[in-house]
């Protein structure tokens, strides 16, 4: 054997599972065809600005995620505990008052202050050992309306909330989905690692006993008698396990299925001389035929680090629908001139990344979490399995370092 278990992709997914299975004594190892670690979750320098590849977070109350992170070495910049929404008059706040006391008055006035709306979202929100049991087969929508979430708070915060972060609507969208990307941003406060994204897979490498083995292209994975031979491109690797950690695609082609369907995202990173708003807020704009954009934010306001000294970075994330091409440029700023109220026209355009398959469909009967074992001895771990975040790709990571262990451990299993 050359190695207990091979790891194909070096983003969170695959690192989170690698260091896992190394904790418990495994020889483990990691392949990855870019020639650095990370996956999606990169981030470059350009002209002194860090970009990451598609804009994300780090919630940091997950307890799963301490299990693998150095949370304190990421310098972590927390966002504001709440949103900014675009309304006609302007951006309305809704905040957290303690952590915010200068927009308590703003929240508890404001149009979303129904507490009777709040305390039924809260409800919606809180975990249930039936729902545990048996995941809600339900659309966003129809959870909300059982649960009784009417009102603004619905209309213009959550399910805008929802259709950036999933990609889709809240008649299309599972209520578990995003129940769960609902959670993980409430359990803590989302932050945005000093470095940037990519610090976070780089920490995660750093921690394994054999670096990733990087521009390292998997061109097979195929079962060998007991064992799985993993052929790349200059060789081949046998192991007693494979774990497939790409993307969706690739991940695929490898396990020889259809890859899933899946929606894209662009984003935009915007460089200012003057900064549009001094908020650390995540800016939502659900005003129906607004334009493109679905979520942006002034992200040198929360870490500045990713901006040169006297210069503002912004992010505007857009939704690019199946077979169609991103909004053009123009458009993109043309509403974010609406949102902040400013003109866009001198601003610097730092970089676009567009993900054709940024986010996974998330039907009402797709499983949350679906089974990491494709094969005997074969598994597979991404964020499109869970929520499509960083979080979401640790914790796939770890529920396939925890099946493996499981199938080791107990072998008459079927």
């Amino acid at each position: 054997m050359d190695a207990d278990v091979v790891v194909v992709g070096a983003g969170p997914a695959g690192l989170s599972c690698a260091l896992r299975l190394q904790r418990r004594g495994r020889d483990v190892v990691v392949l990855e065809a870019d020639d650095r670690v990370g996956g999606s979750s990169r981030t470059d320098v350009v002209d002194g600005f860090r970009v990451d590849r598609g804009f994300g977070v780090v919630a940091t109350g997950d307890p799963r995620v301490r299990e693998v992170l150095d949370l304190r070495a990421l310098h972590l910049r927390p966002f504001g505990r709440g949103l900014a929404v675009r309304r006609g008059d302007g951006l309305t706040v809704v905040a957290d008052p303690l952590r915010h006391p200068r927009h308590a008055w703003s929240t508890a006035t404001g149009p979303y202050r129904d507490r009777g709306v709040f305390a039924a979202l809260v409800s919606w929100l809180a975990p249930s050992p039936r729902r545990h049991r048996s995941p809600d087969p339900e659309s966003l929508a129809r959870s909300l309306d059982a649960a009784g979430v009417r009102g603004l708070l619905r209309t213009e915060v959550l399910e805008p909330l929802a259709a950036a972060l999933l990609v889709q609507g809240p008649d299309e969208t599972s209520a578990a989905a995003a129940r769960l990307l609902a959670r993980s941003l409430a359990l803590g406060t989302p932050g945005l690692p000093t470095q940037g994204r990519a610090a976070v897979p780089e920490q995660l490498a750093a921690a394994l006993t054999a670096p990733p083995g990087t521009s390292t292209r998997v061109r097979a994975v195929r079962r060998a008698g007991s064992t799985w031979l993993v052929e790349h491109e200059a060789g081949s690797i046998r192991a007693d396990r494979v774990v497939v950690a790409t993307d969706p695609a690739e991940a695929a082609r490898l396990l020889g299925r259809a890859a899933p369907p899946t929606r894209g995202l662009v984003t935009w990173w915007f460089a200012a001389d003057e900064r549009p708003s001094d908020l650390p807020f995540l800016v939502l704009d659900p005003r129906q035929g607004s334009g493109p954009v679905v979520h942006t934010a002034v992200v040198s306001n929360v870490a500045p680090s990713y901006a040169p000294a006297g210069r503002h970075l912004l992010q505007a994330t857009a939704i690019v629908p199946a077979g169609a091409d991103p909004a053009p440029e123009g458009e993109v700023r043309a509403e974010l001139a609406e949102i902040f109220r400013v003109p866009t026209s001198r601003w610097d355009l730092v970089a676009r990344h567009l993900r054709p398959h940024a986010v996974p469909d998330a039907p009402p009967h797709r499983r949350p979490h679906p089974d990491a074992r494709v094969d005997e001895g074969l598994y597979v771990c991404s964020d499109d399995r869970d929520t499509a975040t960083v979080n979401g790709a640790l914790d796939s990571g770890r529920r396939a370092a925890r099946t493996l262990l499981h199938r080791d451990a107990h072998p008459e299993l079927p």
